[in-house]
Formats: C-alpha cells, structure tokens, sequence
C-alpha cells in the first residue's frame, strides 16, 4: 500500500504533540484512527520512527530524518490543491492568519473586515498570539501568513516589511512620572517598577533588547498576557509599562493614561507579514497582500493614532483605489 498524505499528516502532529491524545484532538480522529495510521506508517518504512517513553512519543533518528521531508510533501500538496481549485475570476477562499496582540486586536480587524465586504466569497479566520508563536505557526504552515513586530527568527519564514511603528512608555495620571513629557534612558528606569507582557511578546522582547544592559535596571512586578490587562494595571497604579502608540490613543485622548516619549534609545520597530519560504500563494493571498500594502502607503498607523473614527474613511478611499486598479 502507497503512504497517503494522510498518514503524513498523522506523522506530523504526533511529532509536534509527542502524544497520540494530543494529535487526534488536533486532527479531529479517534485514538486507534491515529495509532493504526502511525503502525500502518512504520510497517511501509520497515521501522519505528519514535522512541515510547511513557505516554510521549519521541522522533528517533529515522523519524527526526522524516519529518522535514513529510511537511515539504504537505506543503506542495496544499499548494497544488490551493492553486488548482480557485476560480481565477474573483477572489475566494478561506485564509488562516495569525497576528501578535498589538497588530491583532487594534490594527487588522479593521483592514480584514473591510476586505471582506469587498470579496463577499472571501473569508479570513485570524488568530491572536504573540510573537513566538505566531512565527512558529507560520513555519509549520498551520497558518498562511502571519502579522509580527521585531525580528525573525525561524529559517523557514521569510518577511516582508509592512510600516513602522512607535514604542511608548505609560504611566497613570497620578504617577510621579506623568509631570514629565519624556522618559529618560537610563534616568528613569529606576523610579518606577514595571508591568510588561509575557515572554515571547515582541512588545517585550524589543523593549528589553532596545535597553541593552540598562535592562537590568528594570523591576518587574508582574507580567500579564493581553494589552488591555496591561493598561488597566497601569491605569490602577500598579507601575509603568511599554507599549505600541497603535494600542494606547484612546487612553490617552481621554487622560486615562499618560504618554511618554522614550529618549536613550529607538523606539521604532517593524511591523512586518511573514509568511513559510514554501508557500505558493493563490489569488486571495495577493489581493489581501495588496490590499495591506496599500494601507500602508495611505498612513494606516499614523491615521489610526489620530483617530480611530477617521480609519474607516481612509480605507474606504484605499479600497476605491483598489478598484480602480482593478477596472
């Protein structure tokens, strides 16, 4: 019997999980469904592909060897399937993206639902994450594209630039620090304490790095996994933290929170899309590229920090020039 893609399918998530709980819940199959599949596997390749500790599953030499190979099959599959089943005369189809917190819950849901009262066929699932994660996702092609800050790190995503954004540090209105217009590096860091995201935020990772060795002045109280949750700590009093300009204009216009612009080091960073080495993209891909390329080009960052109320107009201008592109 040939190996079917389903079996590497199987393989991959049974790696990645190490148990075969975790890759039926995964892959949405029973346990023996992913176990037979497994044994089916191993008897074609004449050998184990695991090590059994316990209830995980290890890749031993034969497997680790597999395992690069059986998800560049998946991939070209995916993409012979994805390149061959879309109608050429209009933009359809469903795209998985993922996007760090700061892009995911204040700057693509309004770009993304645009795009689709644009191309009613179209449909965009977004998953919000941090950093890490969505690179990591990307690479393994669980996702078609993801939206990140800061650096790159897996070899097989590639990058593409998309605008730059602005790092900021917040206090409370009664903060000591709110008398002042600008943080001063490395004079300020040690008159407050901290409150940062979780690691493995860019936010986080890019404000450290940025520090360098002034980063060990820096007392963390605590560190909390979603922005929202960070300024309403700030707002309370608990201590300072560092932030993008995109996720914080309305606590600020309103005064409940105080901005600070950072002098000592660069507080610019890269908003960039990545996306797997590997990946061939369809129809939808590019007009959706496109059409955040443009947004770009027409200040989305600088528009939305302004006011949030004027975005919607600005991407309405986008999308006509969109189509006019198009006629």
């Amino acid at each position: 019997m040939a190996i079917t893609l389903r079996q590497f399918e199987i393989f991959i998530a049974v790696a990645e999980t190490t148990q075969v709980t975790k890759a039926s819940k995964m892959l949405f199959l029973t346990q023996s469904a992913v176990s037979m599949a497994l044994a089916e596997l191993e008897n074609q390749l004449g050998g184990p592909l695991f090590d059994r500790h316990g209830r995980s599953l290890l890749l031993n030499d034969r497997g680790r060897y597999l395992l690069p190979l059986a998800k560049k099959v998946v991939f070209q599959i995916k993409n012979i399937e994805a390149l061959l089943t879309e109608q050429k005369s209009s933009v359809v189809g469903s795209l998985e993206i993922i996007a760090s917190s700061s892009i995911g819950n204040y700057v693509l849901p309004y770009p993304v639902g645009l795009f689709m009262r644009m191309h009613p066929d179209a449909r965009i699932n977004m998953l919000v994450a941090n950093t890490r994660q969505a690179e990591r996702l990307v690479a393994q092609g669980v996702m078609d594209m993801g939206f990140v800050e800061g650096e790159v790190t897996e070899e097989a995503v590639r990058r593409i630039p998309w605008f730059v954004d602005e790092m900021r540090v917040i206090v409370s209105p009664s903060h000591p620090l709110a008398e002042q217009d600008v943080f001063r590096v490395p004079e300020d860091l040690e008159k407050t304490v901290w409150v940062l995201r979780e690691e493995g935020s860019g936010t986080a990772e890019i404000f450290k790095n940025r520090l360098g060795n002034h980063a060990a002045l820096l007392n963390v109280v605590t560190r909390m996994g979603h922005t929202e949750a960070i300024k309403k700590a700030v707002e309370a009093g608990v201590g300072a933290s560092c932030l993008s300009e995109l996720t914080i204009c309305r606590e600020t216009e309103h005064g409940w929170l105080k901005s600070l612009a950072i002098e000592g080091i660069s507080t610019r960073r890269q908003i960039s899309i990545i996306q797997h080495q590997d990946k061939q993209n369809t129809r939808l891909m590019d007009e959706f590229l496109s059409f955040c390329g443009m947004m770009a080009e027409w200040g989305l960052s600088r528009e939305y920090l302004s006011s949030p109320q004027r975005l919607d107009e600005l991407l309405r201008q986008a999308a006509g020039a969109a189509a006019g592109d198009r006629s």
